[in-house]
């Protein structure tokens, strides 16, 4: 900011000065006003109202949210192991013979299908998991003395439980011990 002239400066207090020390003294009250308008500046720079200079952190709370939705999807299903799981079962019916056992067509037209489904879950728990130890890890690697959000944490964290729980869920329905395929005789 430069320095006013005296009309600039009468005109921008609002003060009619009718002889030189009276303009001056105006000029200073202006350049007065100026200073402290730039000193406040700043004190709000300083004070962390404007945004911080380096890393912000929203690529990591970005990774924890994905981490606990792929956990959740694990979880719920997903439109992929739907998909997985109906195409195993048309190719179990078109394989399997009208001939064929009863313990062999279950297996073939809805066994594999559900495996196939178990297996698209685990997958997304697999994500979830790796995606949220790097999102916890991730601090320890970049900036380690620039602590990271307690939510960050925290979401990264539940990303993680529920993918292991989603694993362990798409484990034992892939090895028939959770809802396993009935017997045909």
């Amino acid at each position: 900011m430069g320095t006013k002239t005296v009309d600039e400066a009468r005109a921008a207090s609002g003060v009619e000065a009718t002889n030189d020390e009276e303009k001056a003294e105006v000029t200073r009250a202006a350049e007065a006003r100026e200073a402290e308008a730039t000193e406040a500046a700043e004190v709000t720079e300083a004070d962390g109202e404007v945004a911080p200079q380096g890393p912000s952190g929203i690529g990591q709370g970005a990774g924890a949210v994905v981490s606990a939705a792929l956990g959740f999807v694990s979880l719920s299903g997903s439109w992929l192991g739907t998909v997985a799981g109906a195409r195993q079962q048309l190719i179990g019916q078109l394989r399997t013979s009208s001939q064929a056992s009863v313990a062999k067509q279950i297996k073939a037209v809805y066994g594999d299908a559900w495996h196939a489904t178990a297996l698209w879950g685990g997958l997304f728990a697999l994500a979830a998991l790796i995606v949220g130890v790097v999102v916890l890890a991730r601090p320890g690697f970049g900036a380690p003395g620039k602590p990271q959000a307690a939510w960050i944490k925290s979401v990264a964290w539940g990303g993680i439980a529920l993918g292991v729980v989603g694993l362990f869920l798409a484990v034992l329905k892939y090895t028939d011990i959770l809802l396993g395929l009935p017997s045909a005789s």
